[in-house]
């Protein structure tokens, strides 16, 4: 089984798994373009999963990187770079042109002390989150 976004006007529509004979054979009457999208796949790199579910280490086959990122409904695809990126999380953030992912104006704290932070807009800084 494989993963596949629907796009129409640079916008996900719709995000499936399904074997690729579905896809090719499909009678689909909704306008938009299918594309194969991998679920392990996070700044342009193809991660192994753990035990748990989420992303370990780099695959040592990136051939299974797909479209920059896994992408999810309202996800916008960039035709020409061949890639998935969210809606701007927050004015100030930028694109990154080679992972498509946001960053932010101000680099994420260090997350050695143990805390958890949220980025503050009105104040354009990482607060501690304390509950």
């Amino acid at each position: 089984m494989a993963h596949f976004a629907k796009v129409l006007d640079s916008v996900v529509t719709q995000v499936i798994v399904a074997e690729q004979d579905f896809i090719d054979s499909i009678v689909d009457t909704v306008p938009g373009t299918w594309l194969q999208v991998s679920y392990n796949t996070l700044g342009g790199i193809h991660y192994e999963r753990n035990a748990d579910g989420t992303l370990g280490s780099a695959s040592s086959d990136q051939s299974k990187a797909l479209r920059k990122n896994y992408p999810g409904i309202g996800w916008h695809y960039d035709f020409e770079a061949d890639g998935f990126y969210s809606s701007q999380p927050f004015g100030g953030w930028t694109l990154n042109s080679s992972t498509f992912l946001w960053e932010p104006p101000v680099a994420v704290p260090d997350d050695f002390d143990g805390m958890n932070y949220a980025w503050d807009e009105d104040t354009q800084k990482w607060v501690e989150v304390t509950e």
